[in-house]
């Protein structure tokens, strides 16, 4: 069975002249074919940070992500299955194209006519669901603290636990996907190892980090409908920030995107140290939360 092959790319879109988004697509020489901007995935490299790279080196611009989309899967002409990541990304700065040998142009097209220029039919569907979005209001990327070794070889308050060296490992990865997030906030919960998984973006953004409780996993089990309920009253707040990070625990995760997503199961939502979500909003309404 051949190895399947894993890409990442991105919807990227700018508002046009009036007020409706526009959507890049690339043009290829190689292909003859006007496509999203997308490509392949290094080993080791998260997709989103791929799916950024890619949008960057496609269309010389720096893509802030908002959404996660549906991946598209095909077979590649060897037979090779194939899966593509996309992420909605609106463009922030613009600048020349940097992989001239893949891209030799590209254009910005309202999102009908952005759908019938494309040449591959199973990238369209995505531009249907980005025309059906209502406008983007807020985003939050929820992370879960980095890696910080085992409770039983740490002899001080656990709340002091510092992140391992796997877990600087980790907290540099999560910098590298949320490197043009461009938040506006940015939280953690209260014990160390939360603030240190943020101290890489801390150091690439100049934000001040702020640190708050409600994030926090209760010292019992029976606290725990409370610290859901201030951390959804928290988020509500945030959302007005706009893009904000916020770094939280692993009990507190799966059951806080249970209660806001409306799901009866909290198990899809477990999280590793390291990863975490991009959950994007309309005004009040949760559009969707989207694992990295």
């Amino acid at each position: 069975m051949p190895a399947p092959a894993h890409a990442a790319g991105g919807v990227l879109y700018r508002p046009g002249p009036d007020g409706a988004p526009e959507v890049c697509l690339v043009h290829r020489p190689r292909y003859d074919d006007w496509s999203l901007p997308k490509g392949t995935v290094k080993r080791g490299e998260p997709a989103l940070a791929a799916a950024i790279r890619e949008v960057a080196e496609e269309t010389g611009a720096q893509g802030i992500p908002e959404f996660g989309l549906p991946e598209v899967a095909y077979r590649l002409p060897d037979g090779r299955p194939k899966t593509v990541r996309f992420w909605l990304m609106r463009a922030a700065t613009g600048g020349p194209v940097r992989d001239t040998g893949e891209v030799d142009k590209l254009t910005w097209l309202p999102v009908p006519e952005a759908a019938e220029r494309l040449t591959y039919p199973d990238e369209r569907p995505l531009l249907d669901l980005v025309a059906g979005l209502p406008p983007i209001t807020s985003v939050v990327a929820l992370v879960r603290h980095a890696h910080a070794g085992e409770r039983k070889h740490w002899s001080g308050p656990d709340s002091l636990r510092p992140i391992s060296a796997k877990g600087q490992r980790q907290a540099g990865r999560v910098a590298e996907r949320l490197a043009t997030f461009r938040p506006q906030r940015m939280v953690a919960a209260t014990p160390l190892r939360c603030s240190q998984t943020l101290q890489p973006l801390v150091a690439a953004t100049g934000l001040p980090l702020v640190v708050d409780a409600a994030f926090a996993e209760p010292d019992e089990p029976s606290e725990l409908p409370a610290t859901l309920r201030a951390a959804r009253e928290r988020l509500a707040e945030l959302r007005a920030a706009g893009r904000v990070v916020v770094c939280s625990q692993g009990k507190v995760m799966p059951p806080l995107l249970a209660q806001l997503t409306g799901a009866a199961d909290a198990e899809p939502y477990r999280t590793r140290k390291g990863d975490g979500w991009l959950l994007t909003w309309s005004g009040a309404t949760l559009l969707g939360a989207s694992r990295w």
